[in-house]
Parts: C-alpha cells; sequence; structure tokens
C-alpha cells in the first residue's frame, strides 16, 4: 500500500449532521435500520451497492459456515485472555483476532488469489485452458514448499462437509459457478501433482461462491473475521459463566516438556 499524495481526509462511506446519518448514500435511520440484514449491511458497505439475491444469500451463508468450529486457537487464545483480564472482553476479542493469517482464517483470501492466478495463467500461457494453469501453479507452489491455500484440512480429511453446503446454495440461488468449477479443477490436479488427496475446504469454498458475485477479492479476510467476531463474544459469555480458560492454560503447562539446557549441579 503506498502512501498517497492527499492530504484531505475523505471517504465515501458514511457521513452525518446533527439531523441524519448517511451511509453509502443512504439514510441509516430511513432506509437501512429494520430494512436490511447484517450481511447485507456488509456487503453495503464494502461496494456501495445493495447485494442481489445471489449475493445476499451468499455472504450471509459464508459466515454463517465459518463462524464456529469449536476450540480452534482463535477461540483458546480469547479464553484464555479473558481468564486473565476479565474486565475486558474487548481484548480477549482481539486476541482470537489477532491470529488471523494465512493457516487460520486468512486462507479465504490466499485461495481467492491463487484462483485469480490460475486464471490469468490460463489466459496468458496456456490458450485458456484451467486445468494446465492448475497443474502448473500446483507445481510451482510445491515446487517453492508452499501449501495449496483451501485444500487439506485436519479433521475433515475426507471431505468438509460445509463445501458441498456452500456449493448447494450458490446453484440454488443463481450464484456465477465459474469459480465453483475453477475450484474443482484444481482439487482435481492436486493428487497429480503431490501423489495425495487434498480435499477443498470451506476456505476455498468461500471464495469460490463470493468471487462469482463480484465480492471483492481484497475482502475476503474480512468474512471469516467478521464471522468469527461472533463465535468469539458467544466462547467469551460461556467463559463468564462457565471458565476453562485456565484449564486450557494449565493443560499445556501439564504437557510441556522442558528441552533446554540441563542445571549443572
Amino acid at each position: 500500500m503506498k502512501i498517497g499524495k492527499n492530504i484531505v481526509p475523505h471517504t465515501a462511506i458514511s457521513t452525518s449532521s446533527e439531523q441524519r446519518i448517511v451511509v453509502r448514500g443512504m439514510d441509516l435511520s430511513r432506509d437501512l435500520i429494520g430494512q436490511i440484514n447484517f450481511g447485507d449491511y456488509f456487503f453495503l458497505l464494502l461496494t456501495g451497492q445493495m447485494p442481489d439475491k445471489a449475493a445476499s444469500a451468499l455472504v450471509n451463508a459464508t459466515m454463517v459456515a465459518i463462524a464456529e468450529h469449536g476450540l480452534v486457537p482463535s477461540n483458546q487464545a480469547a479464553r484464555m485472555t479473558l481468564a486473565a483480564a476479565p474486565d475486558a472482553m474487548q481484548g480477549a476479542v482481539a486476541a482470537g483476532i489477532l491470529g488471523a493469517g494465512s493457516v487460520v482464517l486468512g486462507a479465504s483470501e490466499t485461495a481467492g488469489k491463487l484462483f485469480l492466478r490460475v486464471e490469468a495463467e490460463a489466459a496468458s500461457s496456456h490458450g485458456g485452458d484451467l486445468k494446465a494453469a492448475a497443474r502448473s501453479v500446483v507445481t510451482d507452489l510445491r515446487s517453492r514448499k508452499q501449501i495449496v491455500p483451501g485444500y487439506g484440512h485436519p479433521e475433515h480429511k475426507t471431505a468438509d462437509p460445509r463445501v458441498a453446503a456452500l456449493f448447494e446454495v450458490s446453484a440454488r440461488v443463481g450464484g456465477g459457478q465459474k469459480y465453483v468449477q475453477l475450484s474443482r479443477i484444481i482439487e482435481s490436479v492436486i493428487p497429480e501433482v503431490t501423489g495425495k488427496d487434498l480435499p477443498m475446504n470451506v476456505s476455498a469454498a468461500i471464495p469460490a461462491v463470493l468471487l462469482g458475485v463480484n465480492f471483492p477479492v481484497t475482502a475476503l479476510k474480512g468474512v471469516p473475521m467478521l464471522a468469527r467476531v461472533a463465535s468469539l463474544i458467544a466462547h467469551l459469555n460461556e467463559e463468564m459463566s462457565d471458565p476453562i480458560g485456565f484449564a486450557l492454560a494449565n493443560h499445556a503447562v501439564a504437557q510441556q516438556q522442558y528441552t533446554g539446557t540441563p542445571v549443572k549441579d
């Protein structure tokens, strides 16, 4: 991101006066409150456009799909933080979100960029052959010892059930299928390159369905981040009444092994 020359603070997202709050050209109180669900509002904030039926259904569906998955690292970090600082839920939520990166929560963005890379390479070097381009890109990733983002899962080794559910919603509501098909092509070439099956996970399904409704690739990471905040708040609310934060920390202490230099007697 470059530092711009514009020295005037400005935004196209919202403004307000004594009488009115305007968001993306709409009166917040008259046009939006009670008239729009939060997923649609998220899309409006991002793009400046109201989502169509397909975009509305898929933004909401993807956030439901990714919000919760048990005691994953983000939820554990948040619960242990709240146990140490019970007066600061905001700090605990932040602790959970700070781990959003290329492995956890951020893979939707990298998978989306992978799809666009394969698409561009097919057009520039493979005469439009998506499978050849996918094979080339996956081979390049593996040669540099990089993962194929959005493929493989430590628990859902055969199939991530969320993938089929999101693809069914996309087909039913009329979402664009180009990236759904591309995601499957990539899945099909992975065994040829790596010698093992790596089924698609939800982090590939999210961009596959959202790019088909013109969701900006630069905001893909925001979908799991926004969704996970809801889950974090639920876990923290449970932590307040049924705490396990210190139990999680104590479990690590009990299992730890010292691998440093032994004390000399």
